[in-house]
């Protein structure tokens, strides 16, 4: 066994003449532990967000989604794009064309973004798991056209989830001037009836504003015929989606972007990164103020061991090698509050998985009633290496009081 290391440890766990160095040492181990499982905790929480809202958006948002660079639309004849749709891990794709429009019912007007769609849409995602009502998921029929809106413009909208009459949808034509005289004829509008379904996705972005149409449709409204603004793909099972994101950028090359979830939500997430982030270096400065309480109890330890590293010294030790003695005895203190901070935070956030013993507040008024958590294994490290940094920084400087003490004790 190294020899620091193992005096470092006969050190720390031997009982002490001076009751007061063990206090000192507990109280250290104590607020590492603390500081450890804390970290551990809110690490958990922000992974556990991060993968509701994740799993909020997968039934709205397909897995990989292909959009033009430089442009907002391309044709759906192009042959890389054809290939791409007929690649072996691909399982589902849809054709989608997005563009803004003014929704008009009665004396009520909202503008909103219309989602042409194909109609394996309903395969490509989850969208079945987001209606609301008695109807089905319809977008056309041989009479007409429908529209499935989003909750919150249901209610801007005041139309109700069957409105007694059609809604109208407007965009301006591609081309040509707005017409002072007749301000309607520089539109492109249709008549929209719902299916008696709407979409709920917990989300503003999205159930304020969206209104799924055909695809056909919407590329009449928008004079975008053999036209769209993303392909969206659903993988078979057991694809590697990193594989198939590779794959299909070295297929279409520059020209255009594919998209994983996240990228496709990319603010969202980058909110929870930067928040995670930041409650990191908190977290990990209270870290800091704990490890002092380390350099108390090392430099307690010192003014108790004074003749044993005099008598080490006369041994033939180094003075380095005495200096590591008490360096180890401060790393190992951080080594037991981290470890213990860490089982205790992993055994918490497993309770709070399965039991759900801390809530968001009164039942009904959030998406989850519980927090959500999840561990991941790369916290549990980052946690583990970033304590030990910490603890090995705040006691290095016990290298020099010790030489000075050493000294001290040979002068007397």
């Amino acid at each position: 066994m190294n020899f620091p290391l193992f005096i470092a440890r006969r050190y720390l766990f031997a009982k002490k003449s001076h009751n007061v160095i063990n206090v000192i040492s507990a109280i250290s181990v104590a607020g590492i532990m603390l500081a450890s499982f804390a970290l551990i905790c809110t690490l958990s929480v922000f992974n556990g967000f991060h993968d509701l809202v994740e799993s909020l958006f997968k039934d709205f948002d397909p897995e990989i989604k292909v959009v033009a660079q430089g442009r907002k639309f391309f044709s759906t004849d192009e042959e890389r794009i054809v290939k791409a749709s007929s690649l072996d891990f691909v399982d589902v794709c849809s054709f989608t064309l997005q563009e803004q429009a003014l929704i008009s019912y009665k004396s009520k007007q909202q503008i909103a973004m219309i989602k042409g769609v194909e109609e394996s849409y309903h395969d490509l995602v989850g969208i079945e798991n987001l209606l609301k009502g008695n109807g089905i998921y319809m977008l056309e029929d041989e009479v007409c056209h429908y529209g499935i809106l989003g909750i919150g413009l249901v209610s801007r909208m005041d139309c109700g989830i069957k409105p007694a009459y059609p809604l109208t949808l407007y965009v301006p034509r591609k081309e040509g001037r707005v017409s002072i005289n007749n301000p309607v004829a520089s539109f492109n509008h249709a008549s929209i009836y719902s299916p008696g379904v709407i979409f709920q996705v917990e989300q503003e972005k999205y159930d304020d504003n969206y209104v799924i149409i055909s695809l056909s449709l919407a590329q009449q409204l928008t004079d975008r015929d053999g036209e769209a603004s993303a392909l969206e793909i659903k993988t078979k099972e057991g694809t590697s989606l990193r594989k198939a994101i590779r794959e299909l950028e070295s297929l279409l090359g520059p020209g255009y972007e594919v998209q994983d979830r996240i990228h496709q939500q990319q603010d969202v997430f980058k909110v929870f990164k930067l928040e995670k982030f930041i409650s990191y270096l908190f977290l990990t400065f209270i870290l800091l103020i704990a490890c002092f309480n380390i350099i108390g109890s090392l430099i307690m330890l010192m003014v108790e061991k004074q003749k044993d590293a005099v008598l080490l010294e006369s041994m033939g030790a180094e003075q380095k090698t005495i200096e590591r003695i008490f360096i180890s005895n401060g790393v190992l203190i951080s080594l037991i509050g981290a470890v213990s901070g860490l089982v205790l935070g992993v055994i918490a956030v497993l309770l709070q998985q399965k039991f759900g013993f801390i809530s968001l507040g009164a039942q009904g008024n959030f998406i989850v009633d519980a927090y959500p958590v999840s561990i991941q294994v790369k916290d549990i490290l980052l946690v583990l290496v970033t304590v030990l940094v910490v603890s090995f920084l705040s006691v290095r400087p016990i290298g020099p009081i010790a030489r000075r003490f050493i000294r001290k004790s040979e002068s007397d």
